[in-house]
């Protein structure tokens, strides 16, 4: 995809505070571009199963893998204790698969105007229960429960807004920030993982 969902956001925050986190009321918002797309061969190992159980026959298989390349996130969050996990993570942080491993260059305070009617949403998902916008519509999961197997919670439909996308316009809310010259309008997302 060319954004990550919530849940991988989700999982960088439990990453860093290094144990599985409950979210109330908690407001997020990202930004994510990259500098470039391709495929590569990717080996894979299957596992056979029986009677619900691996067993030891394993079997190799080579498949192609869409990746993503000088990719940066930029999260917005308002609850300073979950901002202070970013400053001494406890594991490393990953982009969603255990080879992306990702690095925390800067974490910034700041007072971002508000913007009625954005119009200016990309490199970011947005709920279409606040409207519809442009983009791939995915049934995306928010969260993952911390039992296992993990089981996907919350899964809603979001349209992926390529941050390459056009401005649009819109009836949401959101922060305005200057991100290497851009003009980007920020969605927060209030989570609540009670609720699932």
């Amino acid at each position: 995809m060319d954004v990550p969902p919530i849940s991988t956001v989700l999982g960088i925050i439990n990453s860093c505070a290094g144990e599985y986190q409950r979210f109330s009321n908690t407001e997020l918002g990202y930004y994510f571009e990259y500098e470039a797309k391709s495929v590569d061969l990717e080996t894979i190992y299957m596992v056979e199963v029986n009677k619900n159980a691996p067993t030891n026959k394993v079997k190799s298989n080579v498949i192609k893998r869409e990746f993503l390349y000088g990719c940066k996130l930029y999260i917005y969050l308002t609850d300073e204790k979950i901002v202070k996990l970013f400053r001494n993570p406890v594991y490393q942080v990953l982009l969603g698969r255990s080879t992306d491993l990702a690095t925390i260059e800067e974490i910034t305070t700041l007072n971002l105007p508000e913007i009625e009617n954005a119009s200016k949403i990309k490199g970011q998902i947005m709920p279409v229960s606040v409207g519809l916008f442009p983009g791939n519509m995915q049934a995306l999961p928010i969260y993952f429960t911390d039992t296992i197997p993990r089981r996907n919670i919350g899964t809603q439909p979001f349209s992926v807004i390529s941050y390459s996308s056009n401005d649009f316009p819109s009836k949401v809310s959101a922060i305005r920030d200057t991100i290497e010259g851009k003009e980007i309008d920020i969605y927060l997302h209030n989570i609540n993982t009670d609720e699932f």
